[in-house]
Parts: structure tokens; C-alpha cells; sequence
């Protein structure tokens, strides 16, 4: 009898296992999911608490691309004296000053965007210099007068930022 009585309490058993797997699954599934639903919630919390910052983040660099757009910023800073390069380290001096102003806006924006911002500086300092170097430059004078006359032909580093700027936030509203 003891093999029946065994097979008996295992046939009993079996189905409570089941049962209980079961359960445990669709448990488990549950709190799963609730889970997640709370890490989405926080997440959009989080995104919708960060987004005026971004937003503010985005104004100071696309303020910071105005002000050093060489068009602007030879017409905002007048030469002191006559001496080409004191201007040229004066112009370039405000722009690091710009930028070092802004540095901490970089964790607001995404990493090839503020590759582009950090670019579009270095080429406008670059642009600065070459165009100092040129023969035709005597004075401070004749310095801006050039650099505003070249401006014409081609976009500058800024304005090319700038649009890449305004592309990365119109993404925001696509997120």
C-alpha cells in the first residue's frame, strides 16, 4: 500500500506544482511590468523637469554662435588703435571669454552638437588669423574692413553651427 498511498500524494502534488509555477510566472510577469512602468514614469518625469534646461542650454549656445559670428563681432568691437594685431588678440580674446562662459552648457546638448559649437570657434579664430596674415591687412582698420568684405563670399563657422544647433533642438519634439 505504501506505493499507492506514494503515487496518490504525487498525483497531488504535481497539479498544486503547477498551479503554483503558474502563479509565480504571471507574478513575477506582473511585478515585472509595474516595474518598468514606474522606471517610465520617473524617466518622463525626469525628461520633462530637464527640458527647460535644455531648452536654456540651447538659447546661451545659439547667443554664444550670434555673438561670435565674425559679421557681429568686428562690427560690436572697435578697434583701440591702429595695430592689426592687438585687434586680432582683442577679437579673439572675447571670443575664448564667450566660450569659456559657456562651457558648462556642454551637458545639455549632444556631443557631436557641441563638437560643432567648439568647431565653429576654432574656425573663426582660425579664419581671424589667416586673414590678418593677409598682405592686404596693414591696420585694425583694414583688418575688419577685409574680414566683412570676405564675409560676403562665403557662410561663416557660426552660422553653419547654428543651423546644426536649431536642427538638434526641432528633434527635441520628435523624441
Amino acid at each position: 500500500m505504501e506505493l499507492q498511498d506514494f503515487l496518490q500524494v504525487v498525483f497531488a502534488v504535481i497539479p498544486a506544482v503547477i498551479v503554483g509555477f503558474v502563479a509565480y510566472s504571471f507574478f513575477k510577469m506582473h511585478t515585472d511590468n509595474e516595474e518598468g512602468r514606474r522606471r517610465y514614469i520617473i524617466h518622463k518625469e525626469a525628461q520633462r523637469a530637464a527640458l527647460p534646461l535644455r531648452l536654456q542650454a540651447y538659447e546661451r549656445l545659439a547667443l554664444f554662435l550670434e555673438r561670435i559670428d565674425p559679421g557681429k563681432l568686428l562690427i560690436r568691437l572697435s578697434p583701440q588703435g591702429s595695430n592689426k594685431h592687438d585687434y586680432e588678440d582683442y577679437v579673439i580674446s572675447q571670443i575664448e571669454q564667450e566660450y569659456e562662459h559657456n562651457l558648462t552648457q556642454q551637458i545639455y546638448v549632444s556631443a557631436e552638437c557641441w563638437n560643432i559649437i567648439t568647431t565653429a570657434k576654432n574656425a573663426t579664430i582660425q579664419t581671424i588669423r589667416k586673414t590678418n596674415m593677409s598682405e592686404r591687412v596693414d591696420s585694425a582698420n583694414k583688418f575688419r574692413e577685409v574680414m566683412l568684405t570676405d564675409l560676403f563670399e562665403k557662410q561663416s563657422p557660426s552660422s553653419i553651427a547654428l543651423a546644426h544647433l536649431k536642427n538638434e533642438v526641432s528633434g527635441l519634439w520628435t523624441d
